[in-house]
């Protein structure tokens, strides 16, 4: 059943368009008219605003009326009107055809568009005779607003009409798909997008706020700005839209968000007509401190760049294709006049708007006494104002890209209608007017390339899109007067890359002289990096320091870069030096000390030796094992020198030689002591009966137990050497600002060896002076011995956890002073009494004094 509907519907409409071409209704628009061989239509916004409708399927739709009478636009008519003039008056380009015209008023509205569309393409009366409709135009201007043209060019695309727009930028019209008869002699905001982000990347803005049209032409333009302003890290804070004709309190909204946000910067990728109701508001507020950039589309537009205006938007900069000077066009837009017998439609609103009063074409004049500049009917003879900006047009713009528009379309007829047989032979019409189709035209537009009358070349891409070139325009107030002066420029090479230069000392921006700042956060400065703060854009952050050890040299890193393992950073993390070199050195207060201490001991001992050979024919330094307390006094000599090695820079020989010569010394000093010890043990426990101890403990003996002693020391320091050897090494463990010169033992079980090896030594050494400990007062060696073996001991295990504690340099003053006191104690508890008998108490230094209470206790 539904498919017998379908062939019924189908059956009907054939039968209805099938036959004729039947014109099946009219809109009631008004035009502008010129008949033509060739016959172009024109679309203009002349009108900005549609007044709201209702509009129902029940019946017939009403006139539109359309308010807010646009100069700009009206002049925009003028210049198509102009144009065509200037060709038919042309000989070479289209001789002995004329064109003709048809222009209307769109009302800046996407349905009234579409009816006046409709219109131009519509046949004027019906013929019978004919099976088709035939267009009654071949092309057409069309039109300012992105989704005016969207509308047009999605419409009359399927029958390639061709269509060529003056001021529509909205990339999404490059789509050769959807539009494919779609050409256009403004650049497409592709390129402006690039051009805006390029703006905003040379000034550092990363905090901006971003306002769109609720049309395809804003939120096209807003998307591709997006999307090129990403890649260099910009944000927007926020995205407002409106529409010329939203209701104030959707504008004061808007206006409160503005007002709301910490942007200084805004761009505004809106018409002209759809900002100005915001522009008032803004002004109304007194909200100032904005800087402001502008889309092509408002800003060189007339009506906002007023005194009053500038107040809140002064210093604006945008883009805005190249400005031509065209003097032919001045006398002819001097001669507008209703009273003209030429006289076209929307010349009586132009009349209304510029002098006040409107003209009276069909009545008597009124006597002048009666009738004032604000009266609602003219005299006839007030007179336009030539000064105007509607007359100026040494610097046109978008006017200029109508004249192109229309010189587009005539170059495309002439290539269709004349062709040249032969380099040499002129050209003949090979063509005839009534087979130029829209289709035909629409494919010579593709080639079309020609240099215009201003030197300026026009042609299409594969897209129908021209070449980008643009002004960096700025919003100054000379004279009371708002002035769009030129401060750069912005194009594109053919290498695919984009240049923007600007003058910088030409600007004025809404600061005045100093470059508006545009950030959410400041940029974090040498020393720090950037904190993402959680829930806003990553324009927003905070700044903090570095850590220990690793630097940012750069401003607005987003990470800090670690130092060099012999690195650190300085105090404000913003470079990496070399950290501080420590060892314990002889300028230093504690290696002076040491030094000094060293060398007093070392001199001390030297002292002890010569006061016991000069005095060593007397009984206490005989009695006392001269040969033996000359080698002791030996190797605690050199136990003093011994901490020399381990003060200054450590090298592979010094540390060598630190370990290996105290292990060596301080065994060889303590097997004396051992002797000694023995010696002291043998002698008196050989008085008693029976005993031969002394006998077979002789001298021979003696050398034998120090030498052995001494021997099991240097096998042990020798395997070290030769297995795992101490050296030299750069600490880094310890602190983070240093680096520690120590030196590395090696092998920390040949380190524990030696000095377990002197322990074990030690221990024997006081055990046996404990054992000798009731021996006569007047010769108790061995209670000296076992004193010097306690303090000896108490020092070396006290050592071992202060060692492994201390960092650093302070080990090595820990060993150091360790060897000094043990050092010390044997010194002074074994040879500074019998020198304090020698030296202070003589009369004591008796063999009779000595063997005194020997005897006593015997008896």
């Amino acid at each position: 059943m539904e498919i017998f509907n379908i062939l019924l519907f189908f059956s009907l409409l054939y039968m209805y368009t099938g036959s004729a071409c039947q014109l099946l209704g009219k809109f009631e628009m008004p035009s502008i008219f010129k008949a033509g061989d060739i016959m172009i239509g024109g679309i203009f916004p002349i009108f900005n605003k549609q007044e709201n409708v209702i509009a129902s399927f029940e019946r017939k739709m009403q006139r539109i009326n359309c308010t807010g009478f646009d100069l700009r636009a009206f002049r925009w008519t003028q210049v198509m009107m102009f144009a065509i003039d200037e060709i038919n008056q042309d000989e070479g380009l289209l001789p002995n055809i004329s064109l003709g015209y048809k222009i209307m008023d769109s009302c800046a509205s996407p349905t009234n568009v579409l009816r006046a569309s409709f219109t131009l393409v519509s046949e004027q009366k019906e013929e019978e005779s004919t099976t088709q409709c035939h267009l009654p135009l071949t092309a057409l201007v069309a039109e300012s607003g992105s989704s005016q043209s969207l509308a047009v060019a999605g419409t009359l695309g399927p029958f390639k009409v061709p269509m060529v727009s003056y001021f529509s930028t909205c990339a999404c019209l490059s789509d050769r798909r959807k539009y494919p008869s779609f050409f256009r002699t403004i650049p497409s905001d592709y390129y402006q997008a690039k051009a805006l982000a390029s703006l905003v990347k040379r000034y550092g803005w990363t905090w901006i706020g971003a306002l769109q049209s609720d049309n395809d032409y804003g939120r096209n333009g807003i998307s591709a700005f997006i999307k090129e302003v990403d890649k260099m890290g910009v944000c927007i804070a926020f995205v407002g839209t409106v529409l010329r004709t939203y209701p104030q309190s959707k504008i004061i909204e808007v206006v409160e968000m503005i007002k709301q946000s910490t942007v200084k910067v805004i761009l505004a990728f809106v018409p002209e007509g759809d900002l100005y109701p915001l522009m008032k508001e803004i002004v109304k507020q007194n909200i100032t401190g904005i800087q402001w950039i502008a889309s092509e589309a408002w800003v060189t537009a007339a009506r906002p760049s007023t005194p009053e205006i500038f107040k809140s938007f002064g210093g604006t900069v945008g883009f805005v294709v190249r400005k031509m000077a065209m003097p032919k066009l001045g006398p002819y837009l001097k001669n507008i006049s209703p009273y003209s017998p030429s006289q076209s439609s929307f010349v009586s609103d132009f009349w209304e708007t510029m002098v006040g009063c409107k003209p009276c074409l069909n009545c008597e004049p009124l006597p002048s006494a009666n009738v004032t500049r604000n009266s609602q009917v003219c005299t006839g003879e007030e007179k336009l104002n030539y000064t105007d900006k509607f007359f100026d047009v040494t610097q046109v713009r978008v006017t200029y890209k109508v004249y192109q528009a229309v010189y587009a379309i005539a170059h495309a007829i002439h290539k269709l209608l004349f062709c040249q047989k032969g380099e040499n032979s002129l050209l003949r019409q090979c063509l005839n007017v009534s087979q130029i189709t829209p289709k035909l035209v629409s494919d010579q537009l593709q080639r079309v390339s020609f240099v215009d009358g201003y030197g300026e070349n026009v042609f299409f891409d594969e897209n129908g899109d021209p070449p980008a070139s643009y002004e960096v325009i700025n919003w100054q107030l000379r004279e009371g007067e708002v002035q769009h002066v030129t401060v750069g420029y912005f194009s594109t090479s053919t290498d695919g890359t984009y240049k923007l230069t600007v003058k910088e000392d030409n600007i004025r921006w809404n600061t005045g002289n100093s470059i508006p700042k545009a950030v959410c956060s400041d940029t974090c400065p040498n020393g720090t990096r950037k904190a993402q703060i959680k829930g806003r854009p990553v324009c927003c952050f905070d700044c903090i320091p570095c850590a220990d050890g690793s630097i940012s040299n750069t401003t607005g890193s987003a990470d800090c870069t670690l130092c060099p393992e012999e690195y650190w950073s300085n105090e404000r993390r913003d470079k990496c030096v070399m950290k501080i070199i420590e060892f314990l050195s002889y300028t230093e207060t504690m290696g002076i000390i040491l030094t000094a201490l060293s060398l007093f001991g070392a001199s001390l001992t030297v002292a002890i030796m010569t006061v016991f050979i000069h005095f060593r024919e007397t009984p206490i330094v005989k009695a006392n094992n001269s040969e033996l307390s000359s080698l002791l006094l030996v190797s605690l000599f050199f136990c003093f020198l011994c901490p020399l090695t381990f003060i200054g820079e450590p090298t592979m020989w010094s540390c060598m030689l630190r370990h290996t010569a105290f292990g060596v010394i301080f065994a060889l000093c303590i097997s004396c002591v051992l002797g000694k010890t023995i010696v002291v043990v043998t002698a008196f426990r050989a008085t008693l009966p029976g005993n031969k101890l002394a006998g077979r403990f002789g001298p021979v003996q003696q050398r034998v137990i120090v030498f052995s002693c001494t021997a099991v020391q240097i096998v042990i320091c020798v395997l070290w050497l030769i297995i795992n050897p101490p050296f030299p090494e750069k600490a880094l463990k310890y602190y983070n600002k240093k680096i520690i010169l120590e030196c590395n033992t090696g092998s920390d079980v040949a380190f524990y060896a030696v000095l377990g090896y002197i322990g074990l030594l030690s221990a024997i050494c006081l055990i046996l002076a404990f054992l000798a400990r009731k021996l006569p007062d007047n010769f108790n060696e061995a209670k000296f011995i076992s004193f010097s073996m306690l303090i000896f001991c108490v020092v070396w295990v006290t050592f071992i956890p202060a060692y492994i504690s201390s960092p650093g340099k302070y080990t090595v003053a820990v060993e150091i002073f360790a060897i000094l006191s043990s050092a010390f104690g044997l010194l002074l508890c074994i040879f500074v009494p019998k020198s304090y008998i020698i030296l202070i108490k003589p009369e004591k230094n008796t063999k009779k004094h000595l063997m005194g209470k020997f005897q006593k206790a015997s008896l």
